[in-house]
């Protein structure tokens, strides 16, 4: 008979036949050559700890006799394989009293009416955006032209924020919904190796397809998405949603709705004032600002892989790198291997930066945001501080680019030096529609602008090279995360409103395409042990 167990932290070489992995594990785990009869990578890293050794680190589920697998379970060599709970879902006894309603088109929200329509709830999918095709259509024009489209853009429409992005799937939670999130995007499209990379990313090409494809399949389960509708109120009855009002091309609908699934993204100000103004129990929160870096890929292939960095198995590295300015944070984010730095304003009169790249990563420059902490002792405690300390930044980068939706911009070894950029050198911008060299003291608070040469010179000490006097910051990086968050209790609904879900990234919840993917399944799970179907 026969057992599979978890091993961990086996070493494997960048160049080696899957057919020899069973020898291989076997003689790292001292066993005999033909004792492994199966293997299954359950998680692989890249370990360049060593720059002469750059090799993988995996665990994996290992076949043995189950003599041996139980003898290694008892040396502690190998554990058991966790299980995969796939608990059915208890649908609850409440009546409907209206529509279950789901606002926002991005993971949280797209994850969110998957579940529910799953289990044969079919949700009203309210996406003031366009659709996948007539969006990315807009957002190049945007990019062209700097014309940016209210309703329209990088932020707002199918898939939400993150379909111009990396596609990043890294994230710092723990929870068992992260598996069905990997394995729901693989079915729909997505590279199976997602699975079980350390660090797995879909490429933003890739991603719109599989967005269109879940959209799709939830359309087919009976939801109904409806695209350009705005949620534009809601009305209670003795504390409970009664009502939702839509405006939808030119028409203002009123629609009973008995749950909303609020995963608005953190763009949207305008629904923020709409919810502040209704009375719903709102917060500020501490986030980050800063800008966009850019570096030569390579450079950054070298500092991390040494003699290995042109291997193709590796691809375009990656870093994550942290510091301190003073008693503040500072640290990147969003890091985007081989991609390119794009205009992501969702208004008139705005200049907000942000990273993409293809699956393959093959672009000329690496870039990450360099971001410093800032809090409400910062900006004030009132629940929309935040959101205006971040609309005022953007604004502030619109005026300095020159109005016309070109970024500010300067070079690292004249930020390090405190001087105004005169030119750019052999890093080339990515930014589109352009950028305009400038001095980025007349851009950035003081605090931020000292944060980000405080952090530039810590990161040099751990990444060779990142204090490269020609790299290229664009400002300004103002969408680490919400500015604010919109209270809910334990069945994740406002304690103002009852039957209001605030959830993702939007309402503070999430950081990320998978966190808020899960948020989007624990709460159409609440919604679901509510309601009958």
């Amino acid at each position: 008979m026969s057992k599979t167990v978890l091993v961990q932290n086996l070493k494997l070489p960048l160049q080696i036949d899957p057919q020899e992995y069973p020898s291989l594990f076997a003689g790292q785990l001292s066993l005999s050559k033909d004792c492994i009869s199966g293997v299954r990578i359950v998680r692989q890293a890249i370990d360049a700890r060593k720059k002469n050794d750059v090799c993988f680190s995996v665990h994996a589920a290992l076949t043995m006799d189950d003599a041996t697998a139980q003898k290694m379970i008892a040396q502690k060599k190998a554990s058991e394989l966790p299980p995969l709970r796939l608990t059915p879902l208890k649908h609850g006894k409440r009546e409907q009293r209206g529509r279950i309603a789901v606002v926002g088109l991005g993971p949280c929200g797209l994850f969110a009416a998957w579940q529910l329509a799953q289990e044969g709830y079919k949700p009203l999918v309210l996406e003031r955006g366009k659709c996948m095709d007539e969006r990315k259509a807009d957002v190049e024009e945007f990019w062209r032209s700097g014309k940016v489209l209210r309703n329209s853009n990088a932020v707002f429409g199918e898939g939400g924020a993150g379909t111009f992005s990396d596609g990043k799937l890294t994230t710092r939670i723990k929870d068992e919904r992260i598996t069905k999130v990997l394995r729901k995007l693989i079915s729909c499209g997505a590279p199976k190796e997602i699975e079980y990379l350390a660090k797995p990313h879909i490429g933003t090409d890739k991603l719109r397809e599989v967005i269109v494809n879940m959209r799709k399949e939830i359309e087919t389960l009976g939801g109904q998405v409806l695209f350009s509708t705005e949620l534009v109120d809601f009305h209670c009855a003795n504390g409970q949603l009664d009502t939702i009002t839509i405006f939808s091309g030119c028409e203002t609908l009123r629609i009973p709705c008995c749950a909303l699934l609020l995963a608005i993204g953190q763009g949207a100000g305008d629904t923020y004032r709409m919810l502040f103004n209704k009375g719903l129990a709102l917060a500020p929160k501490a986030f980050a600002v800063g800008v966009r870096a850019e570096h030569p890929q390579v450079m950054i292939n070298r500092s991390q892989y040494g003699d290995f960095y042109n291997h193709p198995r590796l691809g375009a590295a990656s870093y994550a790198l942290t510091g301190k300015s003073g008693e503040r944070g500072v640290y990147t984010f969003c890091m985007c291997p081989g991609g390119k730095v794009i205009g992501s304003a969702s208004a008139d009169k705005q200049v907000v930066t942000n990273g993409m790249s293809d699956y393959a990563r093959d672009g000329e420059n690496a870039n990450a945001a360099i971001v410093v902490q800032v809090t409400p002792d910062d900006y004030g405690y009132e629940p929309l501080d935040g959101l205006k300390f971040r609309e005022q930044l953007e604004k502030d980068a619109f005026n300095l680019g020159g109005g016309d939706g070109v970024a500010p911009a300067c070079l690292v070894g004249d930020i390090l030096k405190g001087v105004a950029t005169k030119h750019f050198g052999s890093v080339k911008p990515t930014y589109r529609p352009g950028v305009k060299p400038v001095d980025m003291r007349d851009c950035l608070p003081d605090f931020v602008y000292q944060g980000v040469r405080d952090g530039i010179k810590s990161f040099a000490r751990q990444l060779k090279g990142y204090d490269l006097n020609d790299s290229v910051l664009t400002a300004v990086e103002s969408r680490t995360s919400s500015p604010l968050r919109i209270l809910r209790d334990d069945t994740l609904q406002s304690p103002t409103v009852r039957g209001l879900y605030p959830i993702g990234e939007g309402a503070g919840y999430a950081g990320g395409i998978v966190s808020a993917a899960v948020d989007g399944l624990k709460a159409a799970e609440q919604v679901i042990f509510e309601y009958k179907d």
